[in-house]
């Protein structure tokens, strides 16, 4: 009966099923000297969960900061101080500089701009337009094809006739 009990809480244990005071049973019965031979490899696994439970950990843990982690830190406050006054300086430059938008002040010139901006345009895309040229003879094999559909068509409905 115990041993049966024991397999059924050892199913459990592998299932992930187990409550912490079923897993204290487990590690006490297997803390015995007469086990069956067939849970032997459970007697290795529970005693070496016991005796790993009863490590502690003894060396001592510096807290102290050292001298260059304080250097470090000092070093990063610096180089923030470095890159704020060199945004602020950047930033006040721009504001003294001339607004120019590149703006034109004769009607003609921007006119002329416009076109060519757009003539480039054009180019580029009359460039990508002919490289789909291959689109024009996939549309004829596919017309082809219907072509064939129909001729099959007919084929059936003259072989349907005849039988």
């Amino acid at each position: 009966m115990v041993l049966n009990n024991i397999e059924k809480l050892i199913e459990k244990y592998e299932n992930g099923e187990t409550s912490l005071k079923e897993e204290a049973y487990l590690k006490t019965y297997f803390q015995q000297e007469d086990i069956p031979p067939h849970l032997e490899i459970y007697k290795h696994m529970f005693g070496y969960f016991k005796a790993n439970q009863q490590e502690q950990f003894t060396k001592d843990i510096p807290l102290q900061a050292k001298k260059k982690t304080q250097i470090y830190s000092w070093l990063s406050v610096a180089a923030v101080a470095v890159l704020m006054l060199g945004f602020y300086l950047r930033s006040t430059q721009t504001l003294t500089t001339q607004n120019d938008l590149g703006t034109y002040d004769d009607p003609e010139l921007a006119y002329n701009e416009v076109v060519k901006s757009l003539e480039l345009i054009s180019k580029s895309l009359n460039k990508g337009a002919s490289t789909m040229g291959y689109l024009k003879t996939y549309n004829t094999g596919v017309s082809t094809v219907n072509y064939i559909d129909e001729l099959e068509q007919s084929s059936n409905l003259i072989f349907k006739n005849n039988k």
